[in-house]
């Protein structure tokens, strides 16, 4: 059985085309929307992972190991920069992602997410975005289902509930 967060993973670097608009911050965003907003359309997310709260938000459990895989694999190179106080970390992918691992609508969502994420936020932006109920009701390093996502959103309260 295919590894699906190290297959989504990869298909989000290779996607990027300009790897200095992705980083760590945004790579963890982008599986998070994407399997959110998949679980809310279709009742199951697109990697089946678990997330935990991190100080920049949801991140996958296992994502540091799959970049590990990929990198030793030869399919994505990690690179790590200075950037002002920081160090940040690029993903370049080197080889091709395979597209046929997701479905179509599974891959508009992804596309969607990532251009949504790379070209109208920072990763300060975005990040903040992720602080939402769900993550401040975690503790660090708390997983945060994702069946959670569907009690996020205020709905408003008729007379027939």
């Amino acid at each position: 059985m295919p590894d699906l967060l190290k297959e989504l993973t990869h298909y989000i670097c290779w996607k990027t085309a300009d790897p200095s608009k992705l980083a760590a911050t945004k790579l963890n965003k982008a599986l998070w929307f994407a399997d959110t907003i998949a679980y809310r359309a279709n009742g199951r997310s697109i990697t089946n992972t678990t997330y935990v709260k991190r100080q920049f938000g949801p991140v996958p459990r296992r994502i540091l190991p799959v970049l590990d895989q990929l990198n030793s694999e030869g399919k994505v190179i990690v690179r790590e920069r200075p950037y002002f106080n920081h160090t940040k970390r690029d993903f370049i992918a080197i080889q091709p992602a395979t597209e046929a691992m997701f479905s179509e609508e599974e891959r508009q969502i992804i596309d969607i997410v990532l251009s949504w994420i790379c070209d109208e936020h920072t990763a300060a932006s975005i990040s903040e975005l992720s602080h939402d109920s769900i993550w401040e009701a975690a503790d660090e390093g708390e997983e945060i289902p994702l069946y959670a996502v569907l009690g996020a959103s205020p709905g408003e309260i008729t007379d027939k509930d």
